[in-house]
């Protein structure tokens, strides 16, 4: 069966582009060749800075002959039905079409439709200019004389005026060719924008500029790796990698990995080649965190450590080069090493001046007040300079000084739940965002936290409050550890809580997959921190005081609206009228405090279960245990860690055997609107299996309530497993749809006492089993 290639060459492509653009390829490119009936074997896509590749084997030669059945109207249906028939199957005669009877309908008529299948070839040249024009990139240009407005000349070329084609960059050239491994290969020759494919390529840019004839992949792949190109981009990056490590490792250095940088770096050579750069040893006075982002960020590098060393950084970095140098890389060490030099001394720069006091030290002099902040310390500066400039936080929500402020107000109520200092809490807090106006952090804004724990520690904090400082905003996704020191899990929670509660209160949720303020990441912190660390919150007490806390905004937020409570403000940022008195303000706050704290709670829902379940937790178990009331997450998880051991073991099939029983009758009889007794009546009590039955409900009831107020969910639910015997009892010798409709309704309230008891571990009607 035949193989195709297909290659296009372009300018470079943009390194973050890459790999996604490579797999687009090879999705629009199959999922046509199969919507046109052909079939494959195998795909795989490949990249360089200059080309995306495919490659794919055991193609058809041709799609499958088609026999379509056409059914039709009735023989005796007016003549205009008979000719739409007729346009539709392409039939020029009711002659051509077949009478079919069917026992119901009577006599019709079919046509049958012979679709002869197409060579591969044609359906290649034909779906190939579509995928390419319509291309996703999520940036393009145009270029060439198309997109040049007609009748202008540059460059000795006239436009044509015409629709230009849109690529990442200028689209150079494409490789199409079609065989199997025993014939030869055909170039599929499909023109777009006047490129049309052949099999002809180029190498390396500078080392092997000439052209190159190809027929199938594995020459394709052997001649280019001969004109200096990589093609597979795993095995540029494991080249990188292996080389980089050795080369450290040679001159008595360790290299700091870097994935990422690692991914960014193969996508920006096609025939690489590692080499050392080195800067002053002075720079070495920079924080390691620093010096790391500039280089990076600024030349690609990677940094390196003296060998056997975990923490600080050598003046050595590893640069990778996309030529092989006639003098061994001297000249690119030497110019990469300027450019680091510069950007270091910057850098350097940065890290004394945010030492050092500011200028202005008068006019910060009230905020300094505000805050409790010693004007002799720079980071107190740095505060004091962030409010005093009212540094907007958003447009809605005030600036950063006023949310400080919140989130001292929540942190203080935080505080004695988690157990930790309120003293050292609130100056974490006071700190926590005073490196946003710190030169290094402007410059690296990947640094905010790092700097400011930095910058702490140089001034004489306390440890706990410079761990917060930087900690507060972990975690910051799925793989990032939570706080441990329990000033900064206070000041992590507090600062997550009040980010949510203010954009729930102007409405700016996330929708479908938009969430541009990473409120979904804020909540799963928020769960993350409570569940890993243990921590009881009641999180529609804190919120509900986050949405009534007393503000003061400046005059220039909220439409020159000064609010009285944070969600006031949110009403009329929100563009909702107040319509009340004074008088009826308190109920109306309240009211509408619940609102906003319900719909959140709902929120923080749906990000434990999704925890829940990547921790293995069953959907239907947790579903069961998760009220829409319950702002205790860590009970919840709780509960579902030991429903879920406990489900499976004989008291637990036991347990969900016989409430299912009794709760499932009840239910139907809700349904159907018979009546059920507020409570069991024991005069009501006819048998003895139903007596027996009552007397366990209640035994079982009290011995679980006291094990769900210890927090012993297991032991409760062992209590109420024991429910089984007379539940079964009660079924084999009691008629609960009773003639007497006294006895029945209470009857029915004694399975509701059933339901009752059970509902105080979980809702067992949800589980599956």
């Amino acid at each position: 069966m035949p193989d195709l290639l297909l290659e296009l060459r372009s300018e470079e492509i943009p390194a973050r582009m890459q790999r996604k653009a490579a797999g687009d390829l090879r999705k629009l490119v199959t999922d046509a060749l199969v919507e046109a009936g052909l079939s494959y074997e195998g795909a795989r896509e490949y990249w360089t800075p200059r080309r995306l590749t495919l490659d794919i084997r055991g193609l058809t030669a041709r799609s499958a002959d088609i026999r379509e059945e056409k059914k039709g109207p009735s023989v005796n249906a007016p003549q205009p039905a008979i000719d739409g028939f007729l346009r539709g199957a392409g039939l020029t005669s009711i002659d051509q079409a077949t009478v079919k009877t069917d026992p119901k309908k009577g006599d019709f008529y079919v046509a049958y439709l012979e679709k002869p299948g197409r060579a591969a070839e044609e359906i290649i040249a034909e779906v190939m200019p579509g995928i390419i024009r319509t291309f996703p990139w999520p940036k393009s240009m145009r270029s060439g004389s198309a997109s040049m407005p007609k009748g202008s000349v540059y460059g000795g070329i006239e436009g044509k005026g015409t629709e230009a084609l849109r690529w990442v960059r200028p689209l150079q050239s494409i490789v199409c060719t079609f065989g199997s491994d025993h014939d030869e290969t055909v170039v599929i020759p499909f023109e777009i924008d006047g490129i049309t494919a052949g099999n002809v390529t180029y190498g390396h840019r500078f080392h092997a500029p000439a052209a190159i004839t190809v027929r199938r992949f594995d020459d394709y792949v052997a001649s280019l790796e001969k004109a200096k190109v990589i093609l597979d981009a795993e095995r540029r990056k494991q080249i990188i990698a292996q080389d980089a490590a050795n080369l450290a490792f040679a001159n008595g250095l360790d290299l700091v990995e870097d994935e990422g940088l690692l991914e960014e770096v193969s996508g920006l050579v096609e025939y690489p080649h590692v080499l050392l750069g080195t800067f002053e040893a002075d720079y070495l006075t920079i924080p390691a965190e620093i010096i790391r982002l500039t280089i990076k960020t600024n030349q690609k590098c990677f940094v390196t450590r003296p060998h056997g060393e975990t923490e600080g950084l050598s003046n050595h970095f590893v640069l990778v080069s996309n030529i092989e140098a006639k003098d061994g890389g001297k000249e690119i060490m030497h110019g990469n090493g300027k450019v680091v030099r510069a950007r270091l001394s910057d850098a350097l720069h940065f890290w004394k001046r945010d030492q050092g006091d500011l200028p202005d030290l008068e006019t910060l002099k009230a905020s300094a007040e505000k805050f409790g902040l010693d004007l002799k310390k720079p980071l107190d500066q740095r505060m004091a300079k962030l409010d005093a400039l009212n540094v907007t936080f958003h447009a809605k929500l005030g600036t950063q000084g006023e949310r400080v402020s919140r989130i001292r107000a929540l942190a203080k109520e935080l505080a004695p739940i988690v157990g930790a200092d309120a003293a050292l809490v609130d100056r974490a807090v006071v700190l926590a965002k005073a490196d946003l106006r710190t030169e290094a952090v402007g410059e690296f804004p990947e640094l905010q936290g790092v700097m400011g724990r930095k910058y702490a520690l140089l001034q004489g904090e306390n440890g706990s409050v410079a761990t917060a400082i930087e900690d507060h905003y972990k975690p910051q996704g799925p793989s990032d550890r939570v706080p441990d020191d329990k000033v900064a899990i206070t000041v992590a929670l507090a600062d997550k809580l009040d980010t949510l509660v203010g954009f729930w209160a102007i409405d700016e949720k996330p929708t479908g997959s938009k969430d541009p303020y990473a409120l979904r990441r804020a909540a799963l912190g928020v769960v993350r921190v409570i569940l890993e660390k243990g921590i009881r919150l009641p999180l529609l007490e804190l919120a509900a005081s986050a949405f009534l806390a007393p503000i003061s905004l400046p005059e220039n937020f909220g439409g020159g609206y000064v609010g009285k409570t944070f969600l006031e403000l949110c009403v009329a940022n929100s563009g909702g009228g107040y319509g009340f008195s004074e008088a009826e303000r308190p109920a109306f706050m309240k009211s509408e405090a619940r609102r906003y704290t319900a719909d959140l709670l709902s929120f923080f829902h749906d990000r434990l279960k999704v925890y829940l379940r990547d921790q293995g937790a069953r959907h239907d178990i947790i579903d069961s245990v998760l009220t829409p009331e319950a702002d205790d997450l860590l009970m919840v998880a709780r509960r579902a860690e030991a429903l879920t051991a406990f489900i499976t073991s004989e008291d637990g099939k036991n347990l969900l055997a016989g409430t299912k029983r009794a709760t499932q009758l009840l239910a139907a009889e809700e349904k159907k609107g018979t009546v059920v007794a507020d409570a069991v009546s024991d005069a009501l009590l006819k048998l003895d299996a139903e007596r027996a039955l009552f007397a366990a409900i209640k035994v079982a009831s009290a011995e679980a309530a006291d094990a769900v107020a210890s927090e012993d969910f297991r032991s409760a639910m062992q209590a109420l497993s024991k429910l089984r015997a007379p539940v079964d009892t009660f079924f084999d010798d009691v008629l609960v749809n009773d003639e007497d409709a006294a006895i029945r309704a209470n009857r029915l309230a004694l399975l509701k006492a059933i339901r009752e008891a059970t509902a105080t571990v979980a809702d067992f009607s949800k589980i599956t089993g």
